[in-house]
């Protein structure tokens, strides 16, 4: 990998990672505009090409806005106004921030985590992804509910793009426990996601349920003992959740 991301690269690992989708689209759009000069006498048919066109159309134009054109891979975004030792990158099997974030932090201990379980996490699209970018050679195999960091050590956390993949509810609320768990008291963890919303519904159309919504979010934040800090919304699609110990007192 490189800390320079090249022109397209986002858009570009999408339909790499996704090609049997936009092949199946591809076949879909031929037949229903075959069918559609068939029935001549509806021409009301070719909405259907039309539509699933415009569907994968408009999600790889949004997904290059996101990945290629927003700058989120800059990490301008990222507060590093004091000194920190140790920073902990969790993704679940394709890692396209570590180098960014070893060079942000140049000076702390970049500490790499995959709960990559090809058992659990089935998608075809993280196996052709690992294939194509191998994992650093630092990176730590771990299970989501059980990360190989010390209690209260953290001082800061990044999950980009890879907490959704933890399709399982109860893990999912563990490994949120887990973050707080290792978070330092004064420490932050950033959570980056897609969210299941009427944007992301617009741009991916039903793809939009393999997100989460905000609201299932902060309930887990809450469940842990963490509280919102501050959400950025890096685009209308996308939003980082900062968030920390809640050391409020009941």
């Amino acid at each position: 990998m490189e800390v320079a991301r090249t022109p397209f690269q986002g858009v570009f690992n999408i339909i790499r990672f996704n090609w049997h989708f936009y092949i199946f689209s591809l076949a879909f759009i031929i037949l229903t505009c075959i069918a559609a000069g068939y029935f001549k006498a509806f021409p009301i048919l070719y909405l259907v090409p039309a539509l699933a066109f415009t569907t994968s159309l408009s999600s790889l134009l949004v997904s290059f806005y996101i990945y290629d054109l927003s700058g989120l891979y800059c990490l301008n975004w990222v507060d590093s106004t004091k000194a920190e030792y140790l920073i902990v990158n969790i993704h679940a099997g394709f890692d396209e921030t570590s180098l960014l974030l070893g060079h942000k932090y140049e000076n702390a201990e970049l500490r790499i985590i995959d709960f990559y379980n090809p058992k659990k996490h089935t998608e075809i699209s993280i196996k052709r992804a690992r294939k194509a970018y191998p994992a650093l050679p630092q990176t730590i195999q771990a299970d989501a509910n059980r990360l190989p960091v010390e209690d209260a050590s953290a001082d800061k956390v990044f999950i980009i793009f890879s907490a959704h993949e933890i399709r399982d509810k109860a893990e999912r609320s563990d490994f949120i426990r887990e973050l707080a768990r290792i978070i330092k008291p004064d420490g932050e963890i950033y959570v980056t996601e897609h969210l299941r919303d009427t944007a992301n519904f617009i741009a991916y159309s039903i793809g939009f349920l393999h997100f989460y919504t905000k609201r299932s979010w902060l309930q887990l934040f809450r469940n842990a003992d963490l509280k919102l800090n501050r959400e950025i919304k890096h685009t209308p699609f996308i939003s980082t959740f900062i968030i920390s110990k809640d050391d409020t007192p009941f």
